[in-house]
């Protein structure tokens, strides 16, 4: 393990405090084979995932990196078993009323995405709150996306667009890529530059569907639970290795 301090990988002038905005999603995936290798409930696996989410908030700060945003739940996994779902919805509870002093000491700022009808009362109490503390920081953005499908979120811009042109407050003409942009879950946020997904599945699974048009996708065979700061610089570095053209021929 690396015992000297990491130093950030973008160049100085494209850190953060001068406005750039490198921006990693990752999808967590893994929980469940780390505990059934290890003879575990599939809970332990996701209580080692939530610790590793910490060690990735805290190295993604480390290295540079202004947006992050975690696929933690999806609109697909209700479907799980009700006793696996219960601890889930536990431990996200948990989480929020003991860690956000954290998330609020280190300037990071929480935006929570995804269909929240499905939580209980208390737990949409306790996103709220959390967003709230955290409102006013800004040295990164942390969005976890909980209950969230991408085609979910792709319905309900479209039917935002349709009921305003409906009501007559836009015409359909103003429909472009900004304004739809303007309708999605993550409103306000850059797509991101980086895609990782961990446990080595090789697909997105539904996950920013349109936000992920020109993003670079790196995939890794290590389990969420052992992913940390140095897999995640690793990725980063490929992510740097690589043109991005964005449809665009160079010579």
């Amino acid at each position: 393990m690396r015992t000297n301090p990491v130093q950030p990988l973008l160049p100085a002038d494209e850190r953060p405090e001068t406005g750039a905005a490198l921006h990693v999603a990752i999808i967590m995936d893994g929980n469940g084979r780390w505990a059934k290798a290890r003879g575990l409930p599939r809970t332990a696996g996701h209580k080692r995932g939530a610790d590793a989410v910490k060690r990735v908030v805290k190295g993604a700060g480390a290295l540079g990196v202004r947006y992050l945003t975690l696929f933690g739940f999806s609109s697909e996994n209700w479907q799980r078993p009700e006793t696996e779902v219960r601890d889930l919805m536990g431990l996200l509870r948990y989480y929020l009323e003991n860690d956000i002093a954290e998330l609020v000491d280190n300037g990071i700022r929480l935006h929570v995405i995804g269909d929240r009808s499905r939580f209980s009362p208390e737990t949409v109490a306790l996103i709220e709150e959390a967003e709230r503390k955290t409102a006013a920081n800004s040295k990164m953005d942390l969005t976890i996306a909980l209950s969230y499908g991408g085609r979910q979120e792709i319905i309900a811009a479209t039917r935002s667009l349709a009921r305003e042109c409906a009501d007559g407050r836009l015409a359909p003409e103003a429909i472009d890529e900004e304004a739809f942009a303007r309708r999605l879950f993550t409103a306000g946020t850059p797509d991101p530059d980086l895609l990782i997904r961990t446990s080595g599945e090789q697909r997105i699974s539904n996950f920013l569907l349109w936000q992920l048009a020109y993003t670079e996708l790196v995939f890794t065979d290590t389990l969420w639970p052992d992913f940390g700061q140095e897999e995640l610089e690793a990725a980063i570095a490929i992510y740097r290795s690589r043109e991005r053209r964005y449809g665009a021929v160079t010579s």
